[in-house]
């Protein structure tokens, strides 16, 4: 059985550090908002472990107008189940959370390698790629979301 539900920060953990902070301390794995009421953190569940998690932010960035903007962080999943549909659950989700949500946008850094995956989600690269220290090459892309009738 495979589910989405929501999580805890710490709980992301489990999976931020051995994707995104391998080698690091574990106290690598917080972002600045984690406990934040306006930031939700979803898990992916297979037969009832954690596989998956992404975070998102109701963080603005000076790039874009819109009136809602929201980060997502923090996208990992365990090696094992890479490249099985399950990030794309993950955006799809972040997605139907934000749909009533007028004038919304998501946006967030994405590393290099991911930047594929991101464009077939619709995502679109915004700028000049930069280098986020200890971690690598990013690129700032966006998404608009359009609302449903």
């Amino acid at each position: 059985m495979e589910f989405i539900k929501n999580i805890n920060a710490k709980e992301t953990f489990l999976i931020r550090h051995p994707v995104l902070r391998e080698g690091k301390p574990v106290e690598s794995c917080h972002f600045n908002g984690d406990n934040l009421e306006t930031t939700v953190h979803f898990g992916y569940f297979k037969d009832r472990n954690l596989i998956g998690v992404v975070s998102l932010f109701n963080s603005k960035n000076t790039n874009f107008i819109s009136e809602n903007q929201f980060q997502i962080r923090g996208m990992a999943i365990l090696p094992l189940f890479q490249k099985q549909g399950i990030g794309k659950k993950l955006i799809s989700h972040c997605e139907e959370f934000l749909q009533n949500k007028k004038d919304s946008l998501i946006w967030f850094n994405a590393r290099e390698n991911a930047v594929s995956f991101y464009e077939k989600l619709h995502f679109i690269k915004i700028g000049a790629p930069f280098t986020i220290p200890d971690i690598g090459l990013h690129y700032l892309m966006k998404k608009k979301l359009m609302p449903q009738e």
